[in-house]
């Protein structure tokens, strides 16, 4: 029997950690750590399930980490651009 190829996303999750936005991404972190657990334990269903929260909240420390972004060139660098 083949066993079903589940991404853990870690490296994403450490990445996002890193450089976007802490707190989801320790979230992210975790729930990619228990993917390699639950196939381990041949708990198919688990591990995609770990997967899929784990895609979800690198989507979402990528996305707060952007928004932070473009709100900083926002709100401090454009107006040094202008000149105001």
């Amino acid at each position: 029997m083949q066993t079903p190829n589940v991404p853990n996303y870690l490296p994403q999750a450490i990445l996002v950690t890193l450089f976007c936005c802490l707190p989801f991404g320790i979230v992210a972190i975790i729930y990619a750590s228990q993917v390699n657990s639950h196939l381990a334990a041949g708990n198919h269903a688990a591990a995609a399930s770990a997967s899929e929260k784990a895609k979800l909240w690198c989507w979402v420390s990528f996305g707060l980490g952007l928004a932070v972004l473009v709100l900083y060139l926002l709100l401090f660098l454009l107006p040094l651009i202008l000149g105001s």
